[in-house]
Parts: C-alpha cells; structure tokens; sequence
C-alpha cells in the first residue's frame, strides 16, 4: 500500500523544479491552446486551481501530445523510475485503474480526475481509489490472488537489488499478513469497508498518505 503510494509521488517530482519564469511562460502558452471553458469546469469538479491545471495540462500534453495516454506510456514513464526491475506488471494494473471507462486510453481528464483524488483528496477517497487498484476484476472485492498480484507486481518493480535480503517468497508471507488482517470475517475476501478500516489502523499506510498530500 505504502509502495503504491510513493510511486505516485515520485511521477509527480518529475515536475515539481521548474523555475517559476518558466512556469508563467507555460502558464501563457497553455491557456492560448486549452479553452477556458474545459479548465473552469476541471476546477469545480477537482481540488486544483486553474493555474494548477495549466500547468498540468502542459505537462501532460508535452509528454502525449496526441492529448491521450495508452498503457505502453505508463509502463515507459515507470521503466525509466524503476530501471533494476521489472514494472511492467506494475503499470498494467495502474493503467487499468485510471482507465475507468476501459477504453485504452486516457484523456487529461481522466488522468486529472485520478490526481486530484490521490493528491488532494480526503483519506476515504484515497483508500477508495486504493481499493479499486487491487479489485483487478472489478466485482467489489479483493481476494487473495488479486493481493498477490498487486504486491508481487510492486516487488517485481522495485527489483531484486532494491530488497537483497528478501526471500522469494516475501511477497506471499506479505500478503498472508495483510489479507489475513484485512479479511475481519474471515469469508476469504476483503470488501470495501474492510479495506479502509484496516488500512486505517495501519501507522505506515497513514504516514504514506500523509507524505503523499505534501507532492504538489
């Protein structure tokens, strides 16, 4: 959970250290090519600003200017962060989380949308968008192979340099830990509720979330 988080933020820095002549210069470049219209609808339905979301929109149209990113590009964009492993997988199930609509591609929108939750959104929303990470057949529930997944997807990107010490099988002693947790009914799935609830009761998880709101 922590690890999914960090990602996150790690993307973000990418973009963080302009110097603030360059900022206006795409400020003023950004709004001559985005309607106004479409940003002032994105800040009402978001917890950016308007000059957030020029800067954003810059960005992203700079890294896909076709104005719409595929999976091949997050798993490049993730490849590049993670060069002692394999994120491949990693980015698949990512890509599938912001692909809400399942169409194989993502608008600004989109892509936007998903941000301002994970950054800006309150903690019941990052869970949720957390949640919906790991529900992989998106039935409402997380079972034990979709942890597995998930957590030997994110091993499997950090890379075998990055933990020395581990074990092969760390990542299933992981996820017998943290399912066995989370399942409170012990009806062999995790839902919603229970997720967030014990998520919340974990100090590393919050602390990721905590780090996570100071990103942009």
């Amino acid at each position: 959970m922590g690890a999914v988080m960090g990602t996150f933020s790690s993307l973000q820095t990418r973009q963080r250290r302009p110097s603030k002549d360059k900022i206006e210069d795409e400020l003023e470049m950004t709004t001559v090519c985005y309607r106004p219209e479409g940003l002032e609808q994105l800040e009402t339905q978001t917890n950016f600003t308007k000059r957030e979301l020029q800067v954003l929109y810059r960005g992203f149209k700079n890294e896909c200017p076709s104005g719409v990113v595929n999976e091949e590009t997050f798993k490049q964009i993730y490849a590049q962060f993670f060069p002692h492993g394999d994120a491949s997988m990693y980015a698949h199930y990512l890509f599938n989380a912001f692909d809400t609509a399942q169409t194989g591609s993502v608008k600004f929108e989109g892509f936007v949308m998903a941000l301002s939750t994970l950054l800006r959104g309150t903690v019941h929303e990052k869970l949720r968008w957390t949640f919906n990470l790991y529900d992989i057949n998106k039935d409402g529930y997380i079972n034990k192979e979709e942890m597995m997944d998930i957590v030997k997807a994110i091993y499997d990107m950090m890379g075998k340099y990055t933990y020395p010490v581990l074990k092969e099988d760390a990542p299933r002693l992981h996820v017998e830990v943290f399912f066995q947790k989370m399942d409170k009914n012990k009806d062999g799935v995790v839902t919603l509720d229970e997720f967030i609830e014990s998520c919340q009761e974990d100090d590393n998880i919050m602390r990721s979330l905590q780090l996570f709101e100071n990103v942009m």
